[in-house]
């Protein structure tokens, strides 16, 4: 994708305030209907056709899915005042090996609706005065709130999303 920049070349910031809360929780409970709206608006060519050696728009739609348990994994690690957040599989074995392309598209979006609920409901569980508690983000080695991690969460999907678009409109 010439048009959206490479995932590993982003930065992040993490100097916004904690009070940010409510817009990126109205992001996180947007990601579902938006996918389901790019991918059930495009045809089944389109969404599975590979181009070159990267991953078609389904299997980026099945890796945000694959993704979301990380994501809760990492919110359970502010909770139980981990050291650190839990590393992510960089190579992403999960993905890459799910076969996203042979599973009915309404089975990967409705599953991954269901995990977003789940990280939705424990995040409204949490003290909020825990928002701004810091762990270090084992791949940027630089401390990360809790805010930052749904801010990257809701940026990593964000960053798919522009991608799917891409993908299925070329």
């Amino acid at each position: 994708m010439e048009h959206v920049q490479k995932w590993f070349d982003r930065t992040f910031e993490t100097s916004f305030p904690v009070e940010l809360y409510p817009n990126l929780n109205a992001r996180l409970r947007g990601t579902p209907a938006r996918l389901e709206d790019v991918m059930r608006s495009s045809s089944p060519a389109a969404r599975t056709r590979k181009p070159d050696v990267n991953w078609s728009a389904q299997e980026h739609a099945g890796h945000l899915l694959d993704l979301e348990e990380l994501w809760l994994t990492r919110t359970h690690d502010f909770i139980l005042r981990k050291d650190e957040l839990t590393p992510a599989d960089l190579r992403n074995r999960k993905t890459n090996e799910a076969n996203h392309n042979a599973r009915p598209v309404d089975e990967i979006l409705d599953q991954y609706r269901k995990a977003r609920q789940k990280l939705l409901a424990t995040i409204q569980t949490i003290d909020p005065a825990s928002f701004g508690q810091a762990l270090p983000h084992p791949r940027l080695r630089t401390p990360m709130r809790l805010i930052d991690h749904l801010y990257f969460v809701a940026e990593h999907d964000d960053h798919h999303l522009a991608v799917i678009w891409e993908l299925v409109n070329n």
